[in-house]
């Protein structure tokens, strides 16, 4: 279970920024619709409007898919029957978590349960139920915000990988991708498949996983409550204690 101290909570924590920013142009997953950020008003629009003396309000409009940069997945998207987004408990959102190094595992490559077993063991972590297990494969940090890193090809979980995650109490599958499967090959997209079978979630395009890597912290990456939604854009943060550093 996770315990946030807020007392001198800047001295304590290191908070590291797992985000990928949103923009018109941003990298997406080929199937997903395109991000457009458009001008609702300016300033100067809004004080000629109010009249106001002493200042005016700006705003912007955006157009942008449930799957959007970082984000997270509900069940429902690859399970009819799974729950929606709003519907999801926080346990998938925000919780204990550890991140892996597997930028070793490359396309045409699938990660194998072999890839997490060694990977988990030579960081000197090991999974606990209910954890959040995040996969840096080195595909953001060589290839963002190119159109290689959008369509690949790179790598992702086996089924008996996720289905192994599934076996040891993992709820939410994180990568530095668009997607968590092997892609453009594996068109059984067996990642999914797998979260749907068990139940539990995926997560997307994260950044900065090279600074969490091989390390156990307390991650947070809130979606937006959309109702009936396939998935959320999330502000996804990992909170390192600097004593553990």
């Amino acid at each position: 279970m996770i315990q946030i101290d807020p007392r001198n909570f800047n001295q304590k924590y290191e908070i590291i920024d797992l985000s990928q920013p949103i923009y018109q142009g941003m990298p997406l997953f080929p199937m997903h619709q395109k991000t457009f950020i458009m001008k609702n008003m300016t300033h100067e629009e809004n004080q000629a409007m109010t009249g106001s003396p002493t200042l005016g309000f700006s705003a912007r409009n955006l157009l942008i898919s449930e799957h959007a940069g970082t984000h997270v997945d509900a069940v429902w998207e690859f399970l009819p029957s799974g729950p929606t987004i709003e519907q999801m408990g926080f346990e998938f959102f925000i919780g204990d978590a550890i991140c892996v190094d597997l930028r070793h595992v490359q396309y045409p490559k699938y990660i194998e349960p072999e890839d997490l077993k060694e990977a988990v063991e030579k960081a000197g972590l090991e999974i606990r139920k209910g954890d959040i297990f995040l996969m840096w494969t080195g595909h953001y940090d060589r290839y963002y915000p190119g159109q290689r890193y959008a369509e690949g090809p790179y790598t992702g979980v086996s089924e008996a990988a996720a289905v192994w995650l599934a076996e040891q109490g993992v709820v939410n599958i994180g990568i530095d991708a668009p997607a968590i499967d092997l892609t453009p090959d594996d068109l059984k997209f067996s990642g999914h498949w797998v979260c749907g079978r068990y139940g539990i979630t995926d997560s997307e395009h994260y950044a900065n996983l090279g600074k969490v890597a091989g390390k156990r912290f307390i991650y947070i990456g809130l979606p937006l409550k959309i109702k009936e939604g396939s998935g959320s854009p999330i502000r996804a943060i990992a909170l390192l204690e600097k004593e553990n550093k």
